[in-house]
């Protein structure tokens, strides 16, 4: 354990989770529970919930769910031992070190140092003249020694072995570098060479939300070098699926929406022209862990993809995930320039800002993106279109909206707006069939309501499952359950994470410690989400009979099921078995 289970019990207990997501949700009582707007994902209606009696919070929209502890690894993107620091301040703890968390937390902030201290030397050897070429570079870029400065941006002179013997000297070791990603490892001739992993590159420092380098972006000099840019691989300060550039600079905008750009050279160039709620993705496609943060922060965002035909294609790709994360998107559409960053220093600021407030909403960038896909000169591409089009319309909420589009639909086709309705009415007619379809085919599949949203976690055994969902539903709101005989294992659940719950939760009550889903450590965010849902669904009042029930299944699926127990000779006699029992089973 990194922590003593003690020090957990009462960290909980003086952090109320109403009392801690009060802070950042308004809460409204509802019988034993409170509701409110979900601050991981946009919504209009409250379908985010917190139970003070287990301990929880759950959102029956986005799914995402856990105790405080999680709440505040979410809410202010920190890790699991972080997380335990802020509530510990907040409550007023001393926090006790044990050797596994002070050994990864001094890792940590050692690297936090080093990158530090390589941002420094990067920095200075811009200014020196080995610089020169790379400070003529920026500079013809269109970049002031201020937004340099404030991006803490530097260079990396040519050569395999700058940064080494300079971090050598400050006292940092060749592992700390490579940790960092700051060397690189090659193998020749039998022998092991470390030589600087950025040369002759712009360094672009990665600052977290807390203000901590976390890793370096490098920009190659030279036109001929095919990786134009080299980024950080995945660290224990970097995560690429969870970074955004400049989002320690947009979270304090005043704007009411963000800029989400493709790289960074096009966010800076947003901030020195005074839009300071720019953001880049590093030139990867948006991952839904980029859009939460952003939701986190903004209910609107503009996209400024580049214009090239990728950079449209992941335009299209980032609408639906705003969309479904609630978030509003309009679509910047930039001219006579590939990228912002080219616009604002051909054109400047003002007619940056008249974009933006003439930015298409996401709907009529999908309908331009449609008719560019057809010969609207030829009557079969107009019938093909008008009837995609159609398609795509129908899926709109509002019905004043679709008649709006209805209207441009008929303009582009030179067809009558009624006629153009009677085809979207038709297709919203079908859409409601196949959503009916798909509804009352889940209805009729209990075992495909049950399935974890998460596609990490799958249920194989839908019996057995249920059972175990019922036996830690059960523990939870009422511990003594445990003092029944026979236990199972937790080994013996189909489940590993719901095994895993079982053991610390009996560990737990056994140790005279706290029972509640709020103070286990060692589980995915996906994993506590599941724990989150079966707390939230499964409501009853628990009974001594039913827990027995459930056991019993446990102990007998997993007898029955020597996949379990992986064994290969099991497996076979439970094939032989089943082969005489039901007259299958194969030769």
């Amino acid at each position: 354990m990194a922590f003593p289970p003690a020090f957990i019990d009462e960290l909980v207990s003086r952090n109320p989770i109403e009392d801690v997501v009060g802070q950042y949700v308004q809460l409204k009582r509802r019988g034993a529970n409170y509701f409110g707007l979900c601050p991981f994902h946009g919504e209009k209606t409250p379908s985010f919930s917190v139970a003070p009696g287990k301990q929880m919070y759950y959102c029956f929209g986005c799914h995402k769910g856990g105790g405080v502890i999680n709440f505040v690894m979410d809410i202010e993107s920190l890790s699991y031992p972080d997380a335990i620091r802020f509530l510990a301040k907040r409550a007023n703890l001393e926090v006790p070190e044990d050797d596994q968390y002070a050994s990864r937390y001094k890792e940590q902030e050692r690297l936090w140092k080093l990158c530090k201290d390589a941002a420094r030397f990067y920095h200075d050897q811009l200014k020196s003249d080995a610089g020169k070429a790379a400070r003529a570079y920026l500079a013809g870029r269109g970049l002031d020694w201020a937004t340099i400065t404030k991006f803490g941006m530097g260079f990396a002179p040519e050569g395999w072995r700058n940064l080494i013997p300079a971090m050598e000297k400050l006292g940092y070791s060749r592992e700390e570098m490579l940790a960092a990603n700051l060397i690189s490892i090659s193998e020749k001739n039998g022998r092991t060479n470390q030589y600087d992993r950025f040369r002759n590159r712009i360094m672009f420092p990665l600052i977290d939300l807390r203000g901590n380098i976390i890793g370096f972006s490098g920009r190659a000099l030279d036109k001929n070098d095919k990786a134009k840019y080299i980024n950080p691989t995945d660290t224990i300060l970097f995560s690429k699926r969870k970074f955004l550039f400049a989002m320690n600079l947009a979270k304090k905008t005043k704007r009411d929406y963000f800029i989400v750009c493709e790289g960074p050279m096009d966010a800076i160039a947003c901030h020195q022209f005074g839009f300071d709620s720019a953001v880049a993705t590093q030139g990867t496609a948006l991952t839904e862990d980029q859009v939460n943060l952003i939701g986190k922060y903004t209910e609107q965002v503009i996209m400024c993809y580049d214009n090239d035909r990728a950079g449209q294609e992941n335009t299209r790709r980032a609408i639906t995930m705003f969309e479904k994360a609630g978030v509003q998107v309009r679509v910047l559409q930039l001219h006579d320039a590939k990228d912002a960053d080219e616009f604002l220093h051909k054109f400047g600021a003002d007619p940056f800002e008249v974009l933006i407030k003439g930015s298409e909403g996401q709907a009529d960038y999908r309908l331009r993106s449609l008719m560019k896909q057809f010969d609207l000169n030829k009557d079969d591409g107009k019938i093909e279109f008008s009837r995609k089009a159609a398609e795509m319309v129908s899926a709109f909420p509002s019905a004043v909206e679709r008649e709006i589009f209805a209207d441009k639909i008929a303009n582009v086709v030179g067809s009558s707006k009624e006629s153009v309705m009677l085809e979207i009415k038709k297709a919203y007619k079908r859409r409601l069939k196949r959503e009916k379809r798909e509804q009352e085919k889940q209805d009729l599949s209990p075992a495909t309501a049950m399935q974890p949203k998460s596609k990490d976690i799958i249920y194989r055994n839908m019996r057995f499952a249920t059972a175990e969902e019922n036996v830690i539903a059960q523990l939870i709101q009422q511990p003594t359950l445990l003092d029944l005989t026979p236990q199972p294992e937790g080994s013996r659940f189909s489940i590993p994470f719901l095994g895993r719950a079982y053991d610390e939760l009996a560990r737990r009550y056994r140790a005279g410690e706290q029972v509640s889903i709020s103070v286990l450590e060692g589980f995915s965010e996906e994993e506590m989400a599941q724990l989150s849902r079966i707390l939230q669904s499964r409501t009853y009042i628990p009974s001594e009979n039913a827990y027995r029930d459930c056991v019993r299944i446990i102990l007998e699926e997993s007898e029955e099921d020597p996949r379990q127990k992986n064994d290969p000779d099991a497996l076979l006699a439970h094939r032989a078995r089943l082969k005489d029992k039901k007259g299958y089973g194969g030769k």
